[in-house]
This record gives C-alpha cells, structure tokens and sequence, in this order.
C-alpha cells in the first residue's frame, strides 16, 4: 500500500478524536449527547471515556502507524457499549418505559451507532488492505 492512502487513512482517524472537542462542548454544553450515547446514564463512565477518546488522539499523534488498529478497538468498544445499553434497555422492561414509552433508543444512540460504526468499518477496511493487499 502506498503512503499517500496511509497518510490520508491517519488523517481520517487524527480528525474523528480532535472532534471528539465539538461532541463534548455538545454533550455538557447543550446536552447532545451523540458520542458517548451508551453511557449517558452513568456520568463518571462517560467522563472516563471521553478521557479515553483523548488518549486515542493522543496514540494517534504519537504513533500515526498505530491509527488503524486504535480506531478498530475504540470504536468497536462504543458499538459493544451502545448495543448493551439499548439491549439492557430492550430486554428489562420497566415500569417507566411501559408508562411513558422511555427506554427505547432514541436519535443519540442512532447518530452514535451511524458515527461509530462509520469508523469501524473505515478502519477495518483499512486494516484488512493492510494484512492482505488491497481488494480487487
């Protein structure tokens, strides 16, 4: 595989963490939570995993070549929380969810699984070109 994919590979992942700022002015500036969506029940987890995401910037400034494999973890690791969290959610139904309809997963869980799984799947992609070769 050339450099210049590569390079621009690290760029898309360098550019999804710097955004992480934007979703966190959103989060606890206006109360959109779109990033973090799977733990918005729990505050100290998502404040963790904010400072995770972070760290992930940080890997990716630090070691460029490592990007990929970063963005397959991470962003596998949000998918893993968001499905747990709707399916905890689904599965044990509670009162409050038969009385007002709440519980079930609203337009935040969606955009997180949308931007998530964006970046799972541009990194798999980019992972498996680098294993086997690219595809033809």
């Amino acid at each position: 595989m050339s450099a210049a994919p590569n390079l621009g590979s690290r760029r898309v992942m360098q550019a999804y963490y710097a955004a992480t700022i934007v979703f966190l002015m959103l989060d606890y500036g206006f109360g959109v939570n779109v990033r973090v969506a799977g733990l918005q029940g729990f505050p100290d987890l998502k404040a963790g995993y904010y400072l995770v995401i972070f760290g992930c910037l940080g890997l990716t400034l630090w070691r460029p070549e490592w990007s990929t494999a970063v963005g397959v973890v991470e962003s596998l690791a949000t998918l893993v929380t968001l499905i747990f969290s709707v399916a905890l959610r689904s599965v044990l139904v509670s009162e409050q969810m038969l009385e007002t309809g709440a519980g079930f997963p609203g337009m935040a869980e969606l955009v997180n699984f949308l931007i998530s799984g964006s970046i799972a799947w541009f990194a798999w992609q980019r992972g498996m070109a680098r294993l086997f070769g690219p595809r033809r």
